[in-house]
């Protein structure tokens, strides 16, 4: 090894993940670095340039701004920069200059990505931590279409009752799909055959069409495990249809499902689905920090997380309607309870208050919307209870302001779009994250469409919705990497909810209203955002990456404190991480805010 190259082996044993490297390994990778001396002031390369490849800082300091000339990073030594536009097609996103003389050492291209190849510690670091893996055998965090263990079985409308039970005796299965050309219509079961044939004396011959059970519930193969089990325990269900673009293709039933041990959720859901009262139900969502705890500990992905939690609260608050409408009487007219804020968007956490609305057929009169305040206390007062407090600015259906008939809905969403002022504008950030809970869920579908078209299609609302987007920004500082709370109880933290998730959070619901794009989930949005062309293939996967970096880090903060016996809030310490996930973190929040400067600029065009 010679002296140049002895040196570098040196430093990089102080630098991870470099330190993590076999020490045959780390001598060859020495070996490929250049080195280069920059004197101050001087860019190292500006945005669009092809870059000579990754950047280690060994002396000295690299400022890094984005296209708009904002400063979003200050960087010293053993930072790394440009990997971002290696990884992606060799150009750079970001321009880098020297702040003062410094010297760095670049990694080929070649060299780099071979390391990310070969070794998980490099993968994990330069794409921004740690991609999160279902636990085997966990069927909540498994996708559906992984169960399905053979195709379906299935009979026309018009065969017989005979031919059907003859198909399920030589398939030995217990449920036929019924299929006519193609599309699904139903399914019959064996205790269809049970109650609806022999016990009403049907022919044999009689079409399976009088006793199939007609739209069931069904999924899709993207849905995942943890679907399955909280609808068969609080639908008591059997068997669900596999739906893809109206074609069955697959069948799972609770046989299927006993190769698989049920995790906590799903017990806690069914714990729920059957509470007889609400003490019962709060009883329930205590559990809910410990099972946070178990499933980041498990590393399952936040987006299964917070789903996961988020599918308690959608049964609690099911239930709750059950027990009010068993206290009040039968609804006068059909109704629909509706989530916003981080339930209707699944991704409650450890930290949820309660965020709903009532939309209620027009037929209604004034007797009966006196029905639906008392059902909207009931239910709101029972969620309270079971730990989803009262949202402090009162946007629950408790408030006759957000428990109306469908025509006010639409002249709310109408008034809106057309007077865009900041209240306006908060109001409609948060009922654009509306999703059915309990009800009839045509109420809102009509209303929801009308809504997206007529919003996307103004373009003063747009770019109002984009400006309020910008409100919240990544607490990036430059000397230390992170602006931090200044004083008062959360002092020297990062507030991982308003400038960590929620950032990202509005910039989905922006990208949801210029597509038209009618998911309520962020990451999902963005996902749609790249496949409607709002937003680009490359801003997407960044885009993406920073938020799971950023929302992981607020699950684990979290989990941390359900440990050290404190309730779970949504204020981290930066410094109480490694440099590793300081690193990442900080590396998120500069996508994040890359990302807000070009939503800004661009008010509304391809991103």
């Amino acid at each position: 090894m010679d002296q140049a190259t002895e040196t570098i082996f040196g430093f990089l044993e102080t630098v991870h993940p470099y330190d993590s490297l076999p020490h045959d390994e780390l001598t060859r990778v020495a070996g490929s670095f250049g080195r280069r001396e920059i004197a101050a002031g001087v860019e190292i390369y500006r945005a669009g340039q092809p870059l000579e490849g990754l950047y280690l800082i060994k002396r000295g300091s690299v400022e890094v701004t984005e296209g708009s000339g904002q400063v979003i990073s200050l960087l010293g030594p053993r930072n790394s920069f440009g990997e971002r536009g290696v990884l992606r097609d060799g150009t750079a996103v970001t321009t880098a200059k020297a702040t003062e003389a410094v010297v760095v050492l670049i990694l080929p291209a070649e060299v780099f990505r071979a390391l990310i190849a070969q070794y998980p510690a490099f993968e994990r670091f330069f794409r921004r931590g740690p991609k999160a893996e279902a636990r085997s055998g966990d069927l909540s965090t498994l996708k559906v279409g992984d169960l399905m263990a053979r195709r379906p079985i299935v009979v026309a409308p018009s065969d017989s009752i005979a031919t059907a039970a003859r198909k399920m005796r030589d398939a030995q299965v217990s449920c036929l799909g019924v299929v006519d050309e193609g599309r699904f219509l139903g399914i019959v079961t064996t205790r269809d055959m049970a109650t609806k044939a022999l016990a009403e004396g049907l022919a044999p011959a009689s079409p399976v069409s009088q006793i199939m059970t007609a739209n069931p519930e069904v999924l899709t193969p993207h849905s995942l495990g943890s679907d399955i089990l909280h609808i068969m325990l609080e639908r008591r269900v059997g068997h669900l249809p596999i739906v893809e673009e109206g074609r069955l293709v697959g069948m799972i039933t609770q046989t299927d499902l006993t190769r698989f041990q049920a995790v906590s959720s799903a017990l806690l859901v069914r714990d729920a689905a059957v509470a007889e009262t609400v003490a019962e139900m709060a009883a329930v969502t205590a559990r809910i920090p410990a099972l946070l705890m178990q499933l980041v500990g498990g590393n399952s992905a936040h987006e299964v997380v917070t789903r996961l939690i988020t599918d308690i609260a959608d049964t609690v608050t099911r239930r709750l309607l059950t027990l009010a409408e068993a206290a009040l009487g039968p609804a006068p007219v059909p109704y629909l309870w509706l989530a916003c804020g981080s339930q209707g968007r699944q991704e409650q956490t450890g930290v949820s208050d309660q965020d709903n609305c009532l939309m209620i057929d027009d037929a209604a009169t004034d007797a009966d919307m006196a029905y639906f305040a008392a059902l909207a206390k009931f239910v709101c007062d029972g969620l309270n209870d079971c730990g989803y407090v009262y949202c402090p600015g009162d946007m629950m259906a408790s408030n006759p302001q957000w428990r109306q008939r469908v025509a006010v809905w639409r002249d709310y969403f109408r008034g809106w779009i057309k007077r865009p002022d900041p209240t306006a504008q908060m109001l409609a950030s948060v009922m654009f994250d509306l999703r059915p809970i309990g009800g009839q869920a045509s109420l809102f579908h009509e209303v929801q469409h009308e809504t997206l078209t007529l919003a996307a299609q103004n373009s003063i609302f747009v770019a109002h919705m984009v400006s309020n987007s910008l409100k919240h920004t990544p607490p990036l500082g430059l000397l230390r990497g992170f602006a931090t709370i200044r004083s008062g109880e959360h002092k020297n933290h990062i507030d991982m909810k308003h400038n960590g998730v929620v950032p990202v959070v509005d910039l989905g619901r922006v990208y949801a209203l210029i597509g038209e794009l009618p998911d309520a989930n962020t990451r999902a949005r963005l996902e749609a955002a790249e496949a409607a062309g709002v937003i680009s293939p490359s801003g997407a996967r960044d885009l993406i990456e920073g938020y799971d970096v950023i929302a992981q880090t607020r699950l684990e903060n979290q989990a941390r404190l359900i440990r050290s016996g404190r309730a779970p809030d949504n204020f981290l310490a930066p410094y109480d991480l490694s440099d590793f996930e300081r690193s990442h973190l900080r590396d998120a929040f500069v996508v994040v805010r890359t990302m807000q400067s070009a939503v800004g600029s661009s008010r509304g065009a391809r991103l």
